[in-house]
């Protein structure tokens, strides 16, 4: 008897133990072992960090809820720049997570090999960081372990590398990394139509809807932290330098003639930047209905109202870099569907007798009110609003150029080369910021929608004003110049001088609709200059 229960009890603790070996194997989740040779060093709600007798410091994800893996960009016992970015996380009841390592050195051990799609769980163990004051990549002859696998896992590597089998992984854990790719796929060759075919603005949405096809490819990480495209947005649309380049072009290829004729179509400028701050109003409305948005997230999504993209990136890269890819694409975008928007909304406003109003012809501008008008608008910017003097100073420093007429090198480099270069790289970082994990989300669906609602309100305001002052002047104004208030240069006005001539094929329109584009230009800058002002110290 005693033979048999000695038996038995070898059996149960054999099956315990191989019961504890597979649990062991079969589990992912790696929490930390706070032994005594760790002392913490620094920790929010999110992660923790220990650091270890030899220096080294464990890392912990330390969340109340399960996060989710969107980008993985962490490589075993490879240097790692201070700022670079490890992770993206999507954690419920909180916005996304950028996770970047503030501390040159290296990961010497991972928990797990982690993957976009796969969870971390509270608590679970991430990887040991070893800090380093330098690093080289010498190594010694006859010491590299790598050796040619079976022909088996050869193949197996090789379908894993496919795109196919990596939506296939990712779409189990979250349909936003699987079949969400495939919809932003078809969101980008939608784009490449309406430029290609429909001629909507390509020389934005092109470059716009190939960056949203390349940073929707399965495992080729082009629009990750350590892609061309993740690096042309981090040093161009992050740093806010594109924005200016942009804006020196556009003073370059700006002529203030029509603004200077007739003066009074700077208040139409004015009044179409009434989206501007209706869409920031609409923000805090959304926050209230559970879309969190602060004051400045406010503010930054409110700019897009005045359909002035470097203007946009500009001010949200001060005031809410976290929104700055979604608020890039939908200034973008929807500069880009001026033509669709737009003339819907002035035939709406206006009868077929307003639209055929003709305007007589604008007086000739001397040369000198054209020299003197940029250093006199810089200088005021300089006094009254300091804030917004980077757009406004290098707008005026490339019309300087063009109207002084000595330095007509600079000028045509300004004009040409320098702005398509730079219009390239900005389509392409914009474009990028359209991948699924970063697009389909609450967040960012709600800023195109405010976008869209404060681009229309800014065109249909511009309209209304423009019958105001009819009221009340002698000389009648053809309302519908009142939508190329908006900062779209020169595509709103061009906008405004086809509907002119679809209702009366001899109004043209062009240059009179330019007066208030290029003052909607100007007061989209200065509205940004107030926000920053206002905001910025928050």
């Amino acid at each position: 008897m005693k033979s048999i229960m000695k038996f038995v009890t070898v059996i149960a603790l054999a099956m315990a133990a191989m019961c504890s070996m597979a649990a062991e194997k079969a589990t992912k989740i790696c929490p930390v072992k706070v032994e005594s040779q760790m002392s913490y060093t620094q920790g929010d709600k999110l992660f923790a960090a220990f650091e270890q007798k030899d220096g080294s410091i464990r890392l912990v994800y330390t969340g109340e809820k399960p996060a989710r893996i969107y980008s993985w960009t962490g490589v075993k016992n490879v240097p790692l720049k201070d700022g670079v970015e490890l992770m993206i996380l999507n954690i419920p009841g909180r916005s996304k997570a950028k996770v970047k390592m503030y501390m040159g050195g290296k990961f010497t051990d991972f928990a797990r090999e982690f993957k976009a799609a796969e969870q971390i769980q509270p608590g679970e163990y991430i990887g040991t960081f070893c800090p380093l004051l330098l690093a080289h990549d010498s190594v010694e002859a006859g010491t590299s372990k790598q050796r040619l696998g079976a022909m088996g896992d050869m193949f197996k590597g090789l379908w894993a590398s496919t795109g196919i089998s990596d939506l296939m992984r990712q779409g189990k854990g979250d349909w936003v990394l699987g079949w969400g790719k495939v919809i932003m796929i078809i969101v980008a060759i939608i784009l490449l139509y309406l430029a290609v075919v429909k001629e909507f603005e390509p020389l934005l949405l092109l470059p716009i809807g190939f960056g949203a096809l390349l940073s929707n490819i399965p495992l080729a990480g082009i629009s990750g932290p350590n892609g061309l495209l993740g690096m042309v947005y981090e040093v161009g649309i992050n740093s806010g330098v594109f924005p200016l380049l942009i804006f020196m072009g556009v003073g370059a290829m700006t002529d203030f003639g029509p603004l200077l004729a007739n003066p009074k179509t700077a208040l139409l400028g004015g009044a179409a930047q009434f989206g501007i701050f209706f869409a920031l109003l609409g923000a805090l409305v959304l926050s209230c209905l559970g879309i969190d948005f602060n004051l400045k997230d406010a503010a930054s999504i409110g700019i897009i109202g005045g359909a002035d993209g470097p203007t946009s990136i500009f001010l949200c890269s001060k005031l809410s870099p976290s929104l700055l890819g979604a608020v890039a694409v939908a200034a973008y975008s929807y500069m880009a569907l001026v033509p669709i928007i737009q003339p819907p909304i002035m035939k709406l406003l206006t009868t077929e007798a307003e639209r055929k109003i003709k305007m007589k012809q604008l007086r000739t501008v001397p040369k000198i009110e054209k020299i003197c008008f940029p250093l006199l608008i810089t200088l005021m910017c300089a006094l009254l609003l300091p804030d917004a003097a980077p757009l406004i100073g290098m707008l005026m420093f490339g019309n300087f150029m063009k109207e002084v007429g000595v330095v007509e090198r600079l000028n045509q480099t300004a004009q040409n080369a320098l702005i398509n270069i730079v219009t390239i790289f900005l389509g392409l970082s914009v474009g990028s910021k359209l991948s699924a994990d970063q697009f389909l989300q609450t967040q960012t669906l709600g800023i195109l929608l405010l976008g869209a609602v404060a681009f229309s309100v800014g065109t249909g305001t511009g309209v209304i004003f423009a019958k105001i002052m009819n009221l009340f002047s002698k000389e009648k104004i053809n309302p519908l110049i009142g939508a190329a208030g908006v900062s779209a240069v020169p595509m709103a006005a061009r906008v405004v001088n086809k509907v002119g001539l679809e209702t009366d094929s001899s109004n043209f329109l062009l240059m009179h609709a330019m007066g208030p584009n290029v003052a909607g230009v100007i007061g989209s800058a200065v509205a940004a200059g107030i926000l920053l002002n206002a905001l910025g110290s928050l």
